[in-house]
């Protein structure tokens, strides 16, 4: 069980960094008390993660286990992918997060359960109670988030908007790639036991490695171009 909760916390706590969920967090925290928005969101994530559980821990008895890690491996690379695209707050959850409500406890409670069903983060839980203890799963996954958005609450009290967004996203995607080859190493080949890991390890550093190259073009671009902005 506890390698299940520490490993779910890990994944979830990193699925949430720059995700919609801690936008909604940072903005529910400039117009409501800190301790309601924190217990709305341990609430909403507390229901929608028993229902994660629940969902994998069935499927996983099921499906054999090289197939799961297959199956988990995609799916970890698809979130690195989701993550690397970046999020954002559309109109009507912009417009949920500001709006007064009667009840602050609902109002971040219902949001944060709607923004969540279908989320990366749902189905991550899903992913990792397949072939985990389902108890460790709903524990490390709940903690995982509400401990994820605190952090943003803190950041945005203190910072404002003014975040490193492109530093946080580009870091939760490179661990999502590496736990996704781990998982296909693991699926794969079964049997050696360190595939996976060399996997895992190769993968990160070329995803970081990748994303510094990328970096460094852009900002080259944006310094040859800022001359020929200032040109007459």
């Amino acid at each position: 069980m506890w390698s299940a909760l520490v490993l779910s916390f890990a994944v979830v706590f990193v699925a949430e960094l720059g995700d919609k969920s801690q936008l909604m967090a940072m903005t529910f925290a400039l117009r409501y008390r800190w301790w309601v928005v924190l217990s709305g969101i341990l609430f909403a994530t507390t229901a929608v993660h028993l229902v994660s559980v629940a969902v994998g821990h069935y499927l996983g008895v099921a499906i054999p286990a090289t197939a799961i890690s297959i199956v988990g491996g995609i799916a970890f690379l698809i979130f690195g992918a989701w993550t690397l695209r970046g999020d954002s707050l559309d109109d009507d959850e912009q417009s949920k997060a500001g709006r007064v409500a009667r009840s602050a406890f609902l109002a971040v409670t219902s949001a944060f359960f709607l923004a969540e069903l279908g989320d990366k983060t749902m189905l991550a839980t899903i992913t990792l109670a397949t072939d985990n203890n389902w108890a460790g799963v709903w524990i490390g996954s709940t903690v995982g988030m509400v401990a994820a958005d605190a952090l943003a609450i803190v950041i945005g009290a203190v910072f404002g908007r003014h975040l490193p967004d492109n530093a946080i996203r580009y870091g939760a995607s490179a661990l999502f790639f590496g736990f996704g080859a781990w998982m296909l190493g693991d699926g794969l080949f079964p049997a050696t036991g360190v595939v996976g890991p060399i996997a895992g390890a190769v993968a990160l550093l070329l995803s970081v490695a990748a994303m510094v190259v990328v970096r460094r073009r852009a900002r080259r671009v944006t310094e040859d171009e800022a001359p020929a902005l200032m040109r007459p």
